[in-house]
């Protein structure tokens, strides 16, 4: 075989391996032009896919708590009857309450003359008085203030803090109302006082003469001894 035979297949054989990598190259570009195409549309398809399954969980979670809210609502319901409902023994209690604290407001008004009567001065020297006596100070200063604005007394709170000292022993911390009927006793008549010290002061003391002992009265003289009778001659 010639030189020429032998350079002419080395030849062919290059341009197959030439053809093979074009065609390769070729389908490389093609599955490159495949997947750039097929990406957004795969992002899309997994957006989608997010987006529906974000909503059926919301509805899911919506659905839940309705049914939590809605079981409470009915368990609160069972046990207190009527929805929004008051019993008539909490009605009744209620406006007593009410009536209570504007007979307070109408005997302060009849029994005090000057501004320390008012309504106003009443309910805020009050709250005053009781924060003091339970040593809120911070509360007391603030509702103080408000009690200046309306141009109410501070001597009069000053004398009532006074009067209920005087009945600290009389104020039992358990029960409430004993604090809130005191305080408006002091507010209406600031220079009560406890009923013992207020009998011992009222009790007069017993007259003395000059010259008597301290109480003990004069011992009497004891009788003369009597005279024996004169002898017969």
């Amino acid at each position: 075989m010639s030189v020429m035979g032998i350079a002419q297949r080395l030849r062919r054989i290059g341009d197959l391996f030439k053809r093979h990598q074009t065609g390769v190259s070729e389908l490389t570009a093609g599955k490159q032009q495949i997947g750039e195409f097929m990406r957004p549309r795969v992002l899309q398809l997994q957006h989608a896919l997010m987006r529906h399954l974000a909503i059926s969980g919301l509805a899911l979670l919506i659905g839940i708590g309705s049914a939590v809210a809605q079981s409470g609502d009915a368990h609160t319901q069972d046990q207190n009857g009527k929805p929004g409902a008051t019993s008539p023994a909490q009605a009744a209690d209620a406006a007593k309450e009410n009536q209570r604290k504007t007979d307070e407001f109408v005997e302060a008004t009849q029994a005090i003359n000057g501004p320390a009567g008012n309504p106003e001065c009443v309910w805020l020297g009050r709250r005053v008085v009781r924060l003091m006596w339970l040593d809120d100070l911070d509360t007391a200063f603030r509702h103080l203030d408000l009690y200046d604005r309306f141009g109410c007394p501070g001597g009069h709170v000053q004398a009532t803090f006074r009067c209920l000292t005087r009945f600290g022993g009389q104020i039992d911390p358990k029960v409430a109302e004993t604090l809130s009927s005191r305080i408006h006793a002091c507010w209406i008549n600031p220079a009560a006082q406890p009923q013992a010290a207020a009998a011992a002061a009222a009790t007069p003391a017993p007259p003395t003469t000059a010259g008597s002992s301290a109480g003990a009265p004069a011992a009497a003289a004891p009788p003369a001894a009597a005279t024996a009778p004169a002898p017969a001659k």
